[in-house]
Formats: structure tokens, C-alpha cells, sequence
């Protein structure tokens, strides 16, 4: 799906510094970018983002050789400008620094410290830009003992319990398991997105920027939600149920004579209707399982009974039949078919957008639905470097003999890659 122009987005005008990298922080800024403002991605000249290599699936040009843009590049960088800046150099310091004088909000995961070593950290932008919303995303925060500590997506799931919870037990074969997706990055992208429209809210209110302090492991402790709760509630230690719900049963996947589906009964009336579907009527009025709650104690009793029954007839068919009864179901479907789905096509969430190298390049919707101000897909995530001249020209005011002389130095890097220098 191509889209028509829709205007301004609601964070038009805004001028993003985007000196993050990997997953947490690019996510942030995309969803920024798709809302409108303009983000500047800050890269390392001649390398760029640790994920433009993190690969394969690379996107293939339009001969069907391999780039150097990586799947996992693309994932996070639309709507983004590329500037290739050494900031290892006093010169590059000071480009930055001018680039944050302007901006208005900067988001960085560097490790605590960093930053300040270059003369980049808040205090110092702040002096020459009050109203400059400062967001830190790293690791582990900027205080406590651990905020010296690096921190990955893998590693932060395992300290911050979801992969205690994710696996089946181990009667079953189980073990701890980690999510299929970076969950934990994108949802700190996502926090650290939310702390910085509160902080555009204050600015408007007040004038004045501020510092914005996001941890992965915090994100990840704060979306234990149910399952946390329920531990600081009751003191016990939850385990792992596979597919199942800590407190709604029937609630994960069964067997169906050919593949397994999803059953996901909210209530007692939803599971007597499945009852009556499943021909079991009498489960409904048996005091083990008649209530949500007596069905979670009882849980252990209840699944073997239901897998006995869902093993009789197709996944297609108990859909069928139970979304006619108004019970929630519904298949697993792997990428293949999600992106096939005609609800996923109807809300847009497969986008096609042009790219220097391919053509075209296929890419994940926002579910962003906004009346008045529509998310954009103005761009491609971008070569390395594309962008630097035009935006530190534009922004900076940099002649094309300032920025030829930084680049013959190593400070800048100032053309795209062509496409045999993309070649993976």
C-alpha cells in the first residue's frame, strides 16, 4: 500500500537529533517522524547504525543482488535524514552541539557518560538551548549500581522477569524463553515516545525543556503488568503456563484433527457457548469449571477434557463455528499470512515506499489512525550519509567548501553509498 500526501502531521515543525541506534531509541524517533516532526539520524561515517549489518534478510537492489541495507536497518529509520558525523572529533562535537542549538527535542542511548566526555550531555545543551527535550534511553537508567552497565534487549527479557513467564513448564519439556521480537526495546521506544509529548505539553505550558530518563529494564519491569501485580499482591512466584492465562480459562491454544487455534473465552458466558458448540454442554454446569475462577483452580482438570473434544474437527471449522456463536477464537498464523490478511491489508499495515537502491521497499504500517493529523510515510530509511550536505547546509549554514573540507578530514561523510559499494 502506497499513500497520498496527508498533510502536515501533528508534529510538524519539530526538529528531531537522533543520536540513537539499534532498536529502542530508532523506534522512538520513527514514530516521531511517521507523526510528522523531522528527524535527523546521526551516524557514525563510513559504518552508520550497528543494525545496518545486522543481517541477512538484506534488501536486494533491483538486479537481485544483495545491499548493504539490512531488514532490521529498515524496520526502524523511516522518515529519517542520514548525517554522517565523526563524533569522536572535537570538530564533530561542535557540529552537533549547533545541530542541538537548533533542535528541539534529542534522544540518545549512548552509555551514562559518554556524552558528557564530548561536552553533549544536557547540562551543557541546555545552556545554549533551554527548551531542548533531552531524552536518555539506555540500559539501566542514569542512577543506581547498575547504570554503568550496557544493556540488550535479550538480556534486559531475562532480568526483567517476561522470560521467566514465556515457555512452557517444565513437566512439559519447557524452558524460559525469550520473545520471538525485541519487545523489550520497542517498548521502552515507545515509553521514551510518551515522556517526550509530555514533555512537548510542559514546554508549551512553560517554555522550558528538560531531561528524560528512560531505562529498558524500568520498561520492561513496568509492562509485567497482571503478572507482576499479581506477585506483589499474593507473593508467590508466577510460573510458566506455555500458551495459557494465569486467570482465564479457556484461554490459549488447542489442537484442532489438523493444526492448532486459538480459544479465548473472556467469560462464563462465552464458555458456555463454547460448551454448547464443542457438544459438551454439561461442562458448563459442572461446579469445577462453571466459574472463571473455579475453571483457573481447576485448570488442570479442564484442558485435557477441551483438547479431547477440539481434536475432532479442523481449526477451520471450530473458527467457523464459534465466531458464528460469538465465542473469541482465531488462527496462529505465521508472517506469510498475517501480511496476507485482509483486515492487515484494509488498515494499511503493509507499506511501499521508493528507495534509491530497490526500487521499492516494502515496509510495516504505523497503527497510528489520527483524523485530522494522519501519520506520513514521506521516505525510505536512508543510505548512510545521503542526507549530511543538505541538512548541515540548510541547518547550518555549512558552504559546500566547509563541508568538503571536513569530509576530505574524516569528520564527515558526505555521499551516499552507490549501489556496488551496497553490495552486502
Amino acid at each position: 500500500m502506497s499513500q497520498k500526501d496527508p498533510g502536515p502531521g501533528a508534529l510538524a515543525g519539530l526538529v528531531v537529533l537522533d543520536l540513537s541506534r539499534i532498536l529502542a531509541g530508532p523506534t522512538c524517533t520513527q514514530i516521531l517522524g511517521d507523526l510528522g516532526a523531522e528527524v535527523i539520524k546521526i551516524e557514525r561515517p563510513g559504518r552508520g547504525d550497528d543494525t545496518r549489518g545486522w543481517g541477512p534478510p538484506f534488501l536486494r537492489d533491483e538486479k537481485g543482488n544483495e545491499t548493504a541495507e539490512s531488514a532490521y536497518y529498515l524496520s526502524s529509520n523511516r522518515n529519517k535524514a542520514s548525517v554522517a558525523i565523526d563524533l569522536a572529533s572535537e570538530d564533530g562535537q561542535r557540529l552537533i552541539a549547533d545541530l542541538a542549538a537548533k533542535a528541539d527535542i534529542l534522544v540518545e542511548n549512548f552509555k551514562v557518560g559518554d556524552l558528557k566526555r564530548r561536552g553533549l550531555d544536557y547540562a551543557t545543551l541546555k545552556a545554549i538551548n533551554p527548551k531542548l527535550i533531552y531524552c536518555s534511553i539506555s540500559g539501566f537508567g542514569q542512577t543506581g549500581p547498575y547504570a554503568h552497565r550496557a544493556g540488550y534487549d535479550f538480556l534486559i527479557q531475562g532480568m526483567g522477569g517476561i522470560m521467566s513467564l514465556t515457555g512452557f513448564p517444565d513437566e512439559e519439556g519447557g524452558t524460559e524463553t525469550k520473545c520471538g521480537v525485541g519487545i523489550a526495546d520497542v517498548m521502552c521506544g515507545m515509553y521514551a515516545t510518551v515522556s517526550i509529548l509530555a514533555a512537548l505539553n510542559h514546554r508549551h505550558a512553560t517554555g522550558e525543556g528538560q531531561q528524560i530518563d528512560i531505562s529498558l529494564l524500568d520498561a520492561q519491569v513496568s509492562w509485567l503488568i497482571n503478572q507482576g501485580a499479581g506477585y506483589l499482591v499474593s507473593g508467590k512466584v508466577p510460573g510458566r503456563l506455555g500458551n495459557g492465562h494465569p486467570t482465564i480459562v479457556p484461554y490459549e491454544t488447542f489442537p484442532g484433527a489438523d493444526q492448532s487455534f486459538i480459544l479465548a473465552v473472556g467469560n462464563d458466558s462465552q464458555f458456555r457457548k463454547f460448551c454448547a458448540v464443542a457438544g459438551a454442554p454439561e461442562l458448563a454446569e459442572d461446579p469445577r469449571f462453571a466459574k472463571n475462577a473455579d475453571r483457573v483452580r481447576n485448570r488442570k482438570e479442564l484442558i485435557p477434557i477441551i483438547r479431547r473434544l477440539t481434536i475432532e474437527k479442523d481449526a477451520a471449522d471450530w473458527i467457523a463455528e464459534l465466531e458464528a456463536a460469538g465465542v473469541p477464537c482465531g488462527p496462529v498464523n505465521d508472517l506469510g499470512q498475517v501480511f496476507d490478511d485482509p483486515q492487515v491489508k484494509s488498515r494499511g499495515m503493509r507499506i511501499t515506499l521508493p528507495h534509491p537502491l530497490s526500487g521499492t521497499v516494502d515496509l510495516i504500517g504505523s497503527p497510528i489512525n489520527l483524523e485530522k493529523t494522519p501519520v506520513s510515510y514521506r521516505t525510505a530509511p536512508p543510505l548512510l550519509g545521503a542526507d549530511t550536505a543538505n541538512v548541515l547546509a540548510r541547518h547550518l549554514g555549512l558552504t559546500p567548501e566547509t563541508l568538503a573540507d571536513f569530509a576530505e578530514r574524516g569528520i564527515l561523510g558526505l555521499k551516499s553509498p552507490t549501489e556496488e559499494e551496497n553490495n552486502a
